[in-house]
């Protein structure tokens, strides 16, 4: 691809003291962080090659040829059907939300299929009756796929989807149900992957190293994305190209590490909100995938040695220009606790002119011959500046383009990122404690086996009073 050696920049220049006084980093705070950057550096090389690490996914832009090969001749086949439905909730959703709101038609499903080249698309990431309902009565089992990913093959939400699923499929079509249905799970262990075997269902495998909110450069991703004709390759060239460009020791020459420690200097100094801000509504949902992978990976009670540290930012997401008349009052005038990130694009992939007209109205006509992508860039810019002049720390990732290829990169830069913050605030940023006790809490309420402890414990927890009740 022409544009293939260009890559995503990143800007940090209203995080600096000398746009933002006080509020922001001085040049003595980014030489203070230089041991930091060469350990967390050293720790992810070392980490990477040390068994019972969940650091696979810096390996999947090249060690999937074999499974990429046997996604794109499936996805082949699938790419017939006239809907294509993923189940799965968390990582095993944003991922390819993300990818789909970026890459295809922002009316993809409304579009002919002619025009389209590819199935509707529907993702079911939630457990709400009448969303699945709402499902069922748009689709035609005769023309659906459904794809069912969950690693551990006990996720609740996923697994109850999948049995309402099939079992309609079962009813319908007795053994041929397994030609609607494709299950994506770990290999060897889980409830799933034994019921595709007991079922004789296609299955795609998500490597034991490589954790939900990292998933989706493996089949998590890969597989729908494929289905929905976008270049998988490309991505994953992406994906690569970031990995090798932020190996060294020195943020001015990692972008990741960079990032992160401007993340860090700023979280330290109180910072303790990240807004992830796109400037394209194909972009959306990147802020969405972002909020897991920062919130679920950083927000720890424990640091790596046990001692109790309660850590984390919270990611919020937002989009331009539509949150510059809604959330952009609070972060300019509100508490001194963020820090926004805007994603720029370069070249869109439309451009709109607007037309002449009412020149007997000055504050309309100014607008007359400029386009739509010069409006959107130049409120961007002016954000940016409004921020700064109000000495609010912001910095912006700028892509050439949104295709394949950048999103790899973009992917990437922000799983890196994650972990570099992660080494920098000694904790595992690959595991999830807090999601697990909900999960567990949620077994023992539906009665599940083996969690009778924590059903007595839930009993035997203080009542809610009624005086702070209303009805």
């Amino acid at each position: 691809m022409a544009q293939e050696k260009k890559f995503i920049k990143f800007d940090y220049n209203y995080m600096m003291e000398n746009y933002i006084g006080s509020e922001g980093i001085t040049e003595k705070e980014l030489v203070a962080t230089k041991m930091l950057q060469k350990k967390a550096v050293i720790s992810l090389k070392e980490d990477r090659v040390s068994n019972g690490n969940m650091l696979g996914w810096l390996d999947l832009p090249h060690n999937q040829k074999d499974v990429i090969r046997d996604i794109l001749s499936t996805a082949k086949q699938i790419r017939k059907a006239e809907y294509f439905v993923v189940l799965g909730i968390g990582g095993s959703a944003l991922g390819i939300m993300s990818l789909f709101q970026a890459l295809c038609h922002l009316h993809h499903n409304e579009l002919k299929r002619s025009k389209r080249k590819a199935p509707k698309f529907y993702v079911e990431d939630n457990i709400d009756p009448e969303r699945m309902q709402a499902l069922l009565d748009i689709i035609d089992l005769d023309k659906t796929v459904f794809n069912v990913i969950t690693k551990s093959g006990s996720t609740s939400e996923t697994i109850s989807q999948f049995l309402i699923i099939m079992d309609m499929l079962k009813e319908k079509y007795g053994v041929n149900a397994k030609n609607h249905i494709i299950a994506t799970t770990d290999e060897t262990s889980g409830n799933l992957i034994n019921i595709a075997k007991k079922e004789d269902l296609k299955t795609f495998y998500i490597p034991k190293d490589v954790g939900g909110r990292f998933s989706v450069i493996s089949p998590v991703g890969l597989f729908p994305a494929a289905v929905l004709g976008m270049n998988i390759k490309d991505i994953l060239r992406g994906c690569l190209d970031m990995e090798k460009s932020c190996r060294k020791a020195n943020m001015f020459e990692n972008m990741a590490l960079a990032s992160a420690v401007t993340q860090y200097i700023m979280y330290k100094k109180g910072k303790n909100i990240s807004v992830m801000m796109p400037y394209a509504d194909s972009l959306k949902l990147m802020a969405d995938w972002y909020c897991q992978l920062w919130g679920e990976s950083l927000g720890k009670a424990k640091n790596l040695y046990g001692e109790t540290v309660n850590v984390g930012q919270t990611p919020v997401k937002a989009i331009g220009v539509t949150d510059q008349h809604s959330q952009i009052q609070l972060y300019t005038e509100g508490p001194y606790d963020k820090i926004v990130t805007f994603i720029n694009v370069e070249e869109y992939r439309s451009k709109i002119t607007i037309p002449g007209g009412y020149e007997e109205f000055p504050s309309v006509s100014f607008l007359s011959g400029h386009t739509l992508n010069e409006l959107i860039s130049s409120e961007k810019k002016a954000t940016e500046y409004a921020l700064m002049k109000n000495k609010r720390p912001n910095r912006t990732i700028t892509l050439p383009a949104v295709n394949e290829y950048y999103l790899g990169q973009l992917m990437m830069l922000m799983m890196l990122e994650t972990a570099y913050m992660g080494y920098f605030l000694e904790i595992d940023a690959f595991n999830q404690p807090g999601v697990e006790e909900g999960k567990n809490a949620t077994y023992a309420l539906l009665g599940r086996k083996g969690y009778e402890a924590k059903a007595k414990e839930l009993r035997s927890s203080k009542p809610k009073s009624q005086r702070f009740i209303i009805e």
